[in-house]
This record gives C-alpha cells, sequence and structure tokens, in this order.
C-alpha cells in the first residue's frame, strides 16, 4: 500500500472544514478547497476556534494547534489537488453539484489519486459513474461533527478496487477513526436504522396518541439515551431529517417516509416544542412503536448484506453515542418481543416485510452472537483483529474465547509464517473487562474468575511459545491485561501512539496474566516493580528504549515494520541488555530498601527527591495489599521458569479477589478513587 502523505478535502463548511481539522490533527497534510477565498478563510477560522477552545480545555497545547494549523493549506484552486493522495468531497447534498465537482476532479488529479465522497444521501456507485477511474472511487461517510465523533463509514460500490478499500481503511485508521464497512445502499448503514426512529416518533405525534414530553421520554428509557428524537431533531435540524426520510421513503417504502406532520413542522421555521407533562400510562405502547421501527430497519439492512450485526451496533454506539446497539437491544428485550414488535410494523406499514434475520434468530430460540475478533491471512501473515473499539478491546470471556479460536485456526494454517495482534480504533486493548471481575466476587464465583485467567495464561504461553512468529501491534493505548498480552507475543511494532501500563494495584488487584514475569524479565525486577507499583505509562518510546519494543516507527510505515519482523527471525526478547542510565533513578526507587521504605510511608532514598515524593505519593493511592503481594510475586518469579512463575501468580488469585480491597478496588473504575482498608 502506497504512503498517505497529502490528503484533499473539498469543502469548507462544517462538515469539511471539520474533516480537515481531525486529518491535520493526527498529523496529516490537508489541502482544503472552496470557491472562494472567503470560503476558505472561514473554514479556517472555525478550525482555529474550536482548536483555540481545546486549549482552554487543556485538550491541546499551542504547539499542537500551531503544528495542526500548520498542516492545512487552503485554497480556492482545484490545480492544487493534482497530485494528493486521496480527495474528500464534503460539499453540500446536491447531486449534479457532486457530479460536476468530480468530473473536474478527475480530469484535474493524478491518475493514482483516489476519489471519495461523504454523501449521506446519494448511492456512491452514481457518483463514481461521473468518473474514469470508478475503481479508484469509494465513500466515507463521516458524522457531525467530524472531528470529534469517531465514526466513519467506508462505502465501496461494486466498482470498487480492493486497494482502494484498503487505503480508505488505512485513512480511517490514520486520523483514529472506527471505521466500519458498508454495502453502497440507500441510507448506508447508521441512518438507515436512525431515521425511522424519528419518523416513528412524529407518527406518533400525529395520531394523538402522546405529547411531546411523553414520547420523548419513552425513547430514552427504550433506548438508554439522554436525549430523544424530538429534542435530537431540535439539534441537527429538521431539514436534515426531512431530507433523509424522502430519500428513504422514497428508496426503501413507507417505514422509511416522511410523515406530513414534520414536513409541517420544518415549513414553520421553529424547533418542536418539548414542554408538558410526561403520561406515564402511555410508556409500554409507545416504546413498542419505536423500538418496531428502529430494530425493524436494523434487521433489514443486516438481512440485506449492508452491513454486519457487529458494525451496525459499532455504528450505534459510536456514531450515536449509544450504550446499546439495536441487536444488543433485542438480547436485552428477548428475541420473542423483539420479534412480535417488528411483526407489528409488517402490518402497520404493509409494504414492510419481515427480516429474514429475525426470523432465524427466533427459530434458533436464542439470542444474537456478536464476532469480536477478525482473522485475516495475507501474504503468509495472519492478522488477528480485536474489533471492539467501543470498549477499547477489552477483554472477556468472549473475546478471550474468540481469540484463541482465531490463534489456532492461524497457527493450524501450514501458509502462515507470522500471527500479528491488532486492536481496531485507538487501543490495542485496554485490558480486561472489570464488570466480570465485580459479578463473580458479588456471586461468590471467584473461581470462575481463577478459571479465566488459568485459561488466558495457557493462551499467552501458547503465543509466546508459538513456532509462528508473534508480533503486537500498539498503535494505541494497551493497559493490563492488554499489555500482557504484548508482552507474551515474540515481538512488538509500535507507533508513536502506543502505550504500556499497569493500572492493577490502584483497583485493589496485581496483574493477573503475565505482566510482571515478562516486564521483569526484560527490564529487570527493580524496574519492573516501579511500573507495578505506581501504573505509570511505559511511552512507545521509553518500551523502544527499554528494548521491549522490537521496532518504533511512524503511522504510516506500520505496515512495512510488520511486514519486516514477520520475515526476520525470531527475536529474543529476553537477551541481557543495558538499560539506559535515564530509568536508573526508576529503577532505584523501587529497590528492596526502598521498597521497605515506601511501604512504610517514607520516601525512598537516593533519588531525585520530587521522583521521591511522587512515587510516594503514587503509591499512597494504590492498594497496599495487592503492592505487597505484587512485590512477593515479582521477587519469587524471578527464581523460577516462567511456567512455574506463572504457577505462582495463579496460586494467589483467590486471595486477592477475596479482598474488601479488591471489590472496592474494582468497583470504582470510572468513579471516585477508593479509600483501601488493607483489608
Amino acid at each position: 500500500m502506497k504512503e498517505i502523505t497529502r490528503i484533499g478535502v473539498v469543502g469548507a463548511g462544517n462538515m469539511g472544514s471539520g474533516i480537515g481539522q481531525k486529518l491535520a490533527q493526527e498529523g496529516l497534510n490537508v489541502v482544503l478547497v472552496d470557491m472562494k477565498d472567503e470560503f476558505v478563510q472561514r473554514g479556517i477560522g472555525t478550525i482555529t476556534q474550536i482548536l483555540e477552545q481545546g486549549v482552554e480545555r487543556n485538550i491541546f497545547t499551542r504547539e499542537e494547534v500551531n503544528q495542526t494549523l500548520g498542516r492545512i493549506h487552503g485554497t480556492a484552486d482545484l490545480n492544487e489537488l493534482a497530485n494528493v493522495d486521496l480527495v474528500i468531497e464534503a460539499v453540500f447534498e446536491d447531486e449534479n453539484v457532486k457530479k460536476d465537482l468530480f468530473k473536474k476532479l478527475d480530469s484535474i488529479c493524478s491518475k493514482d489519486t483516489i476519489l471519495a465522497t461523504n454523501t449521506s444521501s446519494y448511492y456512491v456507485s452514481e457518483l463514481a459513474g461521473a468518473t474514469n477511474r470508478p475503481d479508484r472511487f469509494v465513500g466515507m461517510h463521516y458524522f457531525f461533527h467530524p472531528a470529534k465523533n469517531r465514526l466513519l463509514e467506508i462505502i465501496p460500490h461494486a466498482g470498487t478496487s480492493e486497494e482502494t478499500v484498503d487505503l480508505a481503511l488505512e485513512v480511517g485508521r490514520l486520523h483514529a477513526k472506527t471505521t466500519i464497512l458498508v454495502k453502497d445502499a440507500s441510507g448506508f448503514c447508521v441512518n438507515r436504522f436512525f431515521s425511522p426512529l424519528l419518523s416513528e416518533s412524529v407518527h406518533i405525534l400525529s395520531e394523538g396518541i402522546a405529547n411531546i414530553a411523553t414520547i420523548e421520554e419513552a425513547a430514552k428509557r427504550a433506548f438508554n439515551i439522554g436525549m430523544g428524537p424530538f429534542e435530537l431533531m431540535n439539534v441537527t435540524g429538521i431539514p436534515i431529517e426531512v431530507h433523509a426520510s424522502t430519500t428513504f421513503g422514497r428508496e426503501l417504502g413507507s417505514l422509511y417516509d416522511t410523515p406530513k406532520l414534520l414536513r409541517v413542522q420544518m415549513d414553520s421555521g421553529k424547533n418542536w416544542d418539548l414542554s408538558g407533562a410526561v403520561d406515564e400510562s402511555k410508556m409500554e405502547a409507545i416504546q413498542d412503536r419505536l423500538l418496531g421501527a428502529c430494530l425493524g430497519a436494523a434487521a433489514a439492512l443486516v438481512s440485506e448484506g449492508i452491513a454486519t450485526i457487529e458494525d451496525t451496533d459499532r455504528g450505534a454506539k459510536v456514531g450515536l453515542r449509544w450504550q446499546q446497539g439495536p441487536f444488543e437491544i433485542m438480547n436485552r428485550i428477548g428475541i420473542d418481543r423483539s420479534f412480535r414488535l417488528v411483526e407489528a410494523m409488517t402490518g402497520r406499514y404493509g409494504d414492510f416485510k419481515m427480516p429474514e434475520i429475525l426470523v432465524k434468530q427466533k427459530e434458533l430460540g436464542k439470542p444474537f452472537e456478536f464476532q469480536f475478533v477478525d482473522l485475516r491471512v495475507r501474504n503468509g501473515i495472519a492478522t488477528v483483529t480485536i474489533d471492539r473499539p467501543e470498549a477499547l478491546n477489552a477483554l472477556n470471556e468472549t473475546v478471550v474465547s474468540q481469540l484463541m479460536e482465531k490463534f489456532a485456526v492461524a497457527e493450524a494454517d501450514p501458509n502462515v509464517r507470522a500471527i500479528v495482534f491488532k486492536g481496531s480504533g485507538k487501543a490495542f486493548v485496554a485490558g480486561a473487562d472489570i464488570r466480570y471481575f465485580i459479578d463473580n466476587i458479588k456471586n461468590g464465583r471467584i473461581d470462575d474468575t481463577c478459571a479465566f485467567t488459568k485459561k488466558g495464561h495457557e493462551f499467552l504461553l501458547r503465543v509466546e511459545e508459538s513456532p509462528k512468529i508473534t508480533v503486537a501491534v500498539l498503535d494505541g493505548l494497551s493497559m493490563g491485561g492488554g499489555s500482557e498480552l504484548a508482552l507474551a507475543c515474540q515481538a512488538i511494532v509500535a507507533t508513536p501512539a502506543g502505550s504500556m501500563s499497569f493500572p492493577e494495584t490502584a483497583i485493589g488487584i496485581y496483574p493477573g496474566l503475565g505482566g510482571m514475569i515478562r516486564t521483569a524479565r526484560q527490564i529487570g525486577a527493580e524496574l519492573a516493580k516501579y511500573y507495578v507499583f505506581t501504573g505509570k505509562t511505559i511511552s512507545a518510546q521509553d518500551g523502544f528504549d527499554l528494548g521491549i519494543i522490537t521496532k518504533l516507527v511512524r503511522p504510516q510505515d506500520l505496515d512495512k515494520a510488520i511486514a519486516e519482523v514477520c520475515s526476520g527471525a525470531k527475536p529474543k526478547k529476553y537477551r541481557p541488555r543495558e538499560i539506559p542510565a535515564e530509568f536508573s533513578d526508576l529503577a532505584k526507587t523501587c529497590s528492596a530498601e526502598n521498597v521497605k521504605a515506601l511501604f512504610s510511608g517514607k520516601k525512598p532514598a537516593g533519588v531525585p527527591d520530587n521522583l521521591a515524593e511522587a512515587t510516594l505519593k503514587a503509591l499512597s493511592r494504590k492498594a497496599p495489599l495487592a503492592l505487597r503481594k505484587a512485590d512477593e510475586l515479582i521477587d519469587a518469579q524471578q527464581k523460577v521458569s516462567i511456567r512455574e512463575a506463572v504457577d505462582l501468580e495463579l496460586a494467589e488469585l483467590n486471595y486477592i479477589f477475596s479482598t474488601e480491597d479488591a471489590l472496592k478496588g474494582l468497583s470504582s473504575v470510572g468513579g471516585k478513587p477508593p479509600q483501601y482498608s488493607g483489608k
């Protein structure tokens, strides 16, 4: 795949400027184009204003703002896009305007330039037809605000080449988007099930069943969302829903069509009046209607092969910020009830047919099962991707089981010489799913936690000892179990966005999947204790300097670096190494004598005073029982083989998860740090 260096964005309005901003924020050079220079400058002004607000909120530094703006070149001359790698069209929704633009771009741009449309209304194939490069044409549908909303729908049409799809996905990765692959169909994925929710709300109102306040509350409860459909229309603009539903109604049928009252409201130029009393007696009937419309549309699009159930749910959770996607909601309320609610929609809207996927699921009599781990083999390299970005790829029983399954398939394939582990989105793996541990403690099932952890250890030993080269790709943060998975691999390739950390002692437990074992064997017990005790992040640069990370490269060079590692000899990760001098003070803070001092509430000796104070302060927030157990284990594990060290770690799990501190710490995640009692 060719390196992406410059991307053009045509249209400097809210969408175009937001797309350009996000690309530049993530280190890509952008050419921002509009018809007039004043439009371009307005767009750059909008970007500047948003970045300045970020400085005020401590999201960006002044240097980061200057670097971002320095990567954006504004112009009113389309000819400056002649040699960019990709052009993203973000002009207003007029099919003829878009086609005219693409005809011009087709004549101006290099034959290698990929053209992409941000349309939300038109078929990608129709717009591609305006060019002589349909194989290098793709849909890239962003969601408002594109500098903040992480979702990106990638929409190839029938003629889009595989190379173009790969490049679009790569661009999504390079500017930290969560990408979902969607078929070229009316409404694509997210809008296809979201629009009927809004339209059905208006139908309920126009039929006099309930007032707006009641419908709003019913929707919030049914979908567990913070903003109801009428408020959402007020925020995004009523004309947008009229435009969407008009298109969908024409293409897809009456379930998706525009209610008359919606047009009336748009013509009035007023927002919906959200005031009024909530009528509790109407809740169930309204929820049934809203769920039936939305879930029916979601099931229909999956039945038609437009998107997978996983990507449909991901679109809802990332793009719309729902806590659960449509298929998770169906599992929650039950497949039988979901079937009845959607069946009612087929009676209400005669041209809407019962989706095949829901018929089959009802026959199976069980909830939907989700695939969170993907396997792809290309040129002798098997890539295992944890695809749960909405949860930062957190590990749970399902994910670990699927990881083991995909790994076994890859390892058994005689054509595979290397197995690469990746995480989708902005994280590699952000640790384990904490709720699983909490539930087991509260329900007296700590033995289940121990069995789950033992299974995880067995898997990581297989990864470490595999006859095939195993590689972890850190292109984002990894924490806890994610860092332990990376350390079990024979090599780690990282970008500057990568990092590792062990936050466990802050939540009442210790790293339980070999993180202490493998870190100490590479950088020594004292330095390993520092990172485990404090939970401090090991940046990609620090990890490379310490020899933990095999290669550290620019995001654009990631694929090349992976290929080099996979085609070379197996790295000797436990080789003797010289620890750089800049880490010596960190190691000294956790010498045997200084650990005793720290555990007694005293500053460590022989290190700079600011480091001593910071380390003591960090440990004051950790669970004392977890710290002491981690200290004991790291010392004991250094004296035995890795497999014996694993047994030592497993032997203490029941104890640590039985402590009051463990339940208190695990339950505090996402909230106020706990005060530990040491019990």
